[in-house]
């Protein structure tokens, strides 16, 4: 594996404060975008299938076991992803993406194949191995490339591809209900695909190049950098800001076709559209006009972006309200409604995750620091998976989870605010 401050062939110059990023910035985004893409596809077609999986794997048994399940890739994912974004920061962004996808997309294609809910958990628990490189990584490349006004634009372009991979995954509800085609067929196409792009991308994508190491530096600690990151108060309120809305998050992507189905008694394939379609494209929107008004508003206040990502928890949290008492209702639209509130909340809020750590971590420690935050907020993530299929069994209220999902928004809000940016880029290496 090549170090990530050896120098690439021919690179073309990143993003400066004070010129417009290179053509080589912009490809990288458009190389991402897809792999993003089939990231989150991958994951999330699992979702919209439950009905015909729990059909076909009669093992699983209950809702709880379902959520175990789906909390079982969560947790293997955020232990592991502190370990992908300190080796994407010490030995290089290229093959740690590159790996990563191939790897997944090996998964991806086995989890087609499985016959009994114990190798359903083995399968996700390596899908949660393999795609933990890939996001910290991702994200710091682009962060490398976009050092100007266009990083959240530019995150926001890549994040855009984690949205339509949770569309297409919605759809793929009517795949499982098709006789000819079934569940399994949509999981052996997304890991071919997967294995495929990994070859091209490898020989496309490019590090930034920095300074050889010093012996000194080689020989460092990854508990150094670590440290750094513990140590730095506005990293430990990022990392709460960034845990404390994915419970619901995580919940409303994972559970959100179940619940529209059972609520509003409506098939399998339309609730997967209902779940996913109308709050991604919303989010696909906010993302875009999120980061150009980050990217905008960092030219007068270096505040900017956080407060840009402040007023999107602002739209989460009456959307989510909404959400849990729209049953109440009987009518799909209003939750749809409150759906495409939350996920024009969320791209304002996703764009500009990575681009506020860029303010506090330097460039150096930004892949190991994205990845301690989806260490915490993903552990959370699964808890919360897990939690909500207890409490469907035990047939707790929408309306009260979804309130308490509301007020833990309301909480994030404060923490996003206290967060003081700093110049980081001065002190790269």
């Amino acid at each position: 594996m090549s170090n990530l401050y050896s120098t690439p062939s021919a690179p073309l110059s990143p993003t400066s404060w004070t010129s417009g990023p290179g053509r080589l910035a912009w490809l990288i985004v458009i190389l991402l975008a897809p792999v993003a893409l089939l990231n989150y596809l991958d994951r999330q077609m699992l979702a919209a299938m439950k009905t015909s999986v729990m059909g076909d794997l009669t093992d699983i048994g209950s809702d709880a076991n379902w959520g175990r399940m789906l909390g079982q890739f969560k947790w293997v994912y955020a232990i592991l992803s502190p370990v992908g974004g300190w080796i994407a920061d010490r030995f290089g962004r290229r093959y740690t993406i590159c790996g990563s996808l191939f790897a997944w997309s090996a998964v991806t294609w086995w989890t087609g194949h499985v016959q009994t809910y114990d190798e359903l958990l083995w399968a996700r628990s390596l899908m949660g191995i393999s795609e933990a490189f890939y996001i910290p990584a991702a994200l710091a490349l682009i962060a490398d490339y976009h050092t100007g006004y266009t990083r959240s634009r530019a995150v926001g372009i890549h994040q855009m591809g984690i949205y339509c991979g949770v569309i297409v995954g919605g759809f793929s509800g009517y795949a499982a209900d098709t006789p000819s085609l079934g569940w399994r067929w949509a999981f052996d196409v997304c890991g071919i695909m997967g294995m495929v792009l990994a070859i091209p991308l490898v020989l496309l994508l490019r590090d930034v190049p920095r300074p050889p190491r010093t012996a000194e530096q080689a020989a460092e600690s990854p508990f150094k950098g670590v440290a750094a990151l513990l140590t730095n108060a506005s990293f430990i309120l990022l990392v709460l800001y960034f845990t404390l809305p994915a419970l619901a998050g995580w919940v409303v992507r994972d559970w959100m076709p179940v619940i529209l189905k059972s609520e509003f008694h409506i098939g399998q394939g339309k609730a997967g559209v209902s779940a996913t379609l109308y709050w991604q494209v919303a989010a696909i929107v906010g993302a875009i006009i999120g980061g150009w008004l980050a990217d905008r508003w960092m030219r007068r206040n270096q505040r900017g972006r956080i407060y840009v990502s402040a007023f999107g928890m602002a739209m989460i949290i009456p959307a989510l309200y909404g959400v849990g008492f729209s049953p109440q209702t009987g009518q799909l639209w209003v939750a749809i409604a409150f759906l495409i509130l939350f996920g024009l909340g969320w791209g304002f809020f996703d764009s500009n995750n990575m681009p506020i750590l860029c303010q506090i971590a330097r460039p150096e420690h930004r892949a190991t620091g994205y990845g301690i935050m989806n260490l915490v907020s993903i552990s959370a993530g699964g808890l919360a998976d897990w939690g909500f299929g207890i409490m469907r069994d035990r047939q707790v209220p929408l309306a009260g989870i979804f309130s308490v999902f509301a007020a833990v928004a309301l909480v994030s809000v404060v923490l996003v605010l206290l967060i003081k940016p700093s110049d980081t880029e001065s002190s790269a290496p």
